[in-house]
């Protein structure tokens, strides 16, 4: 039985509630570690699998984020359905276990595959996460919840630029290590190792002490049972309100790209342009995504709250098109300069503003879809979000890198075009997905309404009424 109330006394703690949020928060700190320590050792990884920018770059994106995003749906699917947390908790030991098997890669097909099962396994985490904390808080708590577990996203990869650093100075003196069963290994090898295998512990944990929330705001039919949704009632629901989602989905996918290319070049940028070590890239990088990217987060939740109470329907929304809006210049303004501290300040800010649609975006989503289509609604938001941002976006900097400049070392110009492109598509959906998405709330609201008198008169009358010709009406 869930140990948490629906319905909280005023002014009372949310003491297992917010638990549940910072083990969530934990577990994607894990998630980010596996998956962005790849980047701090390109340089490495390239010389000993043989690889070009290009082939790194669908490694690090392409192999991860497609079947992180194709996954998605059918675990989802079953997170709207089963309990949630037995679910991430097994997602959380296949990315663990996927994350060391990068480290006995030999060869880029070898490392294709692991990432791809790294990619399966965290699919499992947000959208059952999102789900859950739209089940023990409140609409105005949370923006504010949903942010702290963004928060694991940079944390996990500031430490994990921190902690690959690290391991490559403590290893520098040694390029071939033996271990038992394995045989020779190097030290990049090693550091998927260190990083990987304490995420079973994490699992361990998740499966002992997380239990799943009742649901709320559960779809009724007309005679107020609770109404079972499948995958194409989600998209049905999506394309009935097909502008705020254009808007929303888009928006946000552009909004990712641009951080995702900050998140996976700037190593690169900084050794190639700076001559920055591994080790000093580790540092210098790990520092202002823990500092510059978690502040980001959690400020935008912040904001996001801020705006809802002062009576902005969209404040999810607004947020994120003011971050959006704030970051252009930052994001471009950082590899244009020949000054290393003034491109990390300018990177800071950028950095900064970039993190706001973390917390922004699944609470936007969560507070307009139905309980049985929260996860699934997420999940297609990260779909289109991975495969845009990540995919397609990290890789156009590897082609334009290698195809346009044909050099490693014009890889600053390249994130600079994709950076303004997809910076500004994103101010220009998010603003115009403001109106959409208040429309979108006001019109479930006014539905609702309708569908619980329509089913009173019903049920006094004896006789049951369709759902589906409620919405015809709207």
């Amino acid at each position: 039985m869930n140990p948490s109330p629906l319905t909280k006394p005023a002014g009372k703690r949310y003491t297992y509630e917010w638990y549940v949020v910072l083990i969530c928060m934990l577990a994607y700190i894990f998630s980010f570690i596996d998956r962005q320590v790849l980047a701090l050792m390109i340089e490495p990884i390239k010389r000993d699998l043989h690889l070009t920018d290009t082939q790194f770059s669908l490694l690090h994106g392409f192999a991860f984020s497609l079947f992180y995003a194709v996954m998605g749906m059918p675990i989802a699917y079953l997170a709207d359905r089963f309990a949630r947390p037995r679910i991430i908790a097994s997602g959380i030991a296949l990315w663990s276990v996927a994350t060391a098997a990068c480290g006995m890669s030999q060869n880029f097909a070898h490392m294709f595959i692991s990432r791809m099962s790294v990619g399966v396994g965290e699919a499992a985490l947000s959208p059952g996460a999102y789900s859950m904390l739209a089940d023990l808080f409140p609409k105005s708590k949370l923006g504010c919840a949903v942010g702290v577990y963004s928060l694991g996203s940079f944390i996990g990869g500031g430490i994990a630029f921190l902690v690959g650093g690290y391991v490559i100075a403590l290893l520098k003196h040694a390029s071939v290590f033996t271990l038992p069963l394995l045989g020779e290994v190097r030290a990049w090898q090693i550091t998927f190792f260190i990083v990987g295998l304490p995420g079973l512990l994490i699992a361990l944990l998740f499966k002992l002490t997380v239990h799943d929330p009742a649901r709320k705001g559960l779809a009724q039919d007309g005679a107020g049972r609770v109404r079972r949704v499948s995958m194409a009632d989600s998209v049905r629901f999506i394309a009935s309100h097909r502008k705020t989602f254009f808007c929303h989905y888009l928006g946000f996918s552009f909004y990712a790209m641009t951080l995702y290319c900050l998140m996976s070049w700037s190593p690169a940028f900084y050794m190639r342009r700076f001559g920055l070590t591994p080790v000093e890239a580790g540092y210098t990088l790990g520092t202002v995504m823990l500092v510059a990217n978690t502040a980001g987060v959690f400020c935008g939740g912040w904001l996001s709250d801020r705006l809802l109470r002062r009576g902005h329907a969209d404040a999810p929304m607004r947020a994120a098109f003011i971050g959006a809006a704030c970051m252009f210049v930052p994001a471009i303004a950082f590899a244009q300069t020949a000054s290393l501290n003034a491109s990390l300040a300018w990177l800071v800010a950028a950095m900064f503003f970039a993190s706001f649609p973390l917390a922004t975006s699944a609470a936007a989503m969560q507070s307009l879809a139905p309980n049985q289509m929260r996860a699934q609604i997420s999940a297609m938001l990260l779909l289109v979000s991975n495969l845009i941002g990540l995919g397609l976006g990290t890789t156009a900097v590897a082609l334009i890198t290698d195809k346009v400049f044909g050099s490693p070392l014009a890889v600053g110009q390249s994130m600079t075009i994709i950076d303004a492109i997809a910076t500004a598509l994103a101010v220009v959906l998010l603003f115009r997905g403001c109106r959409h998405y208040r429309a979108s709330l006001e019109r479930e609201a006014l539905e609702s309404r309708v569908t619980a008198e329509a089913s009173d008169i019903a049920v006094s009358d004896g006789r049951e009424i369709n759902p589906a010709d409620v919405s015809k009406a709207f």
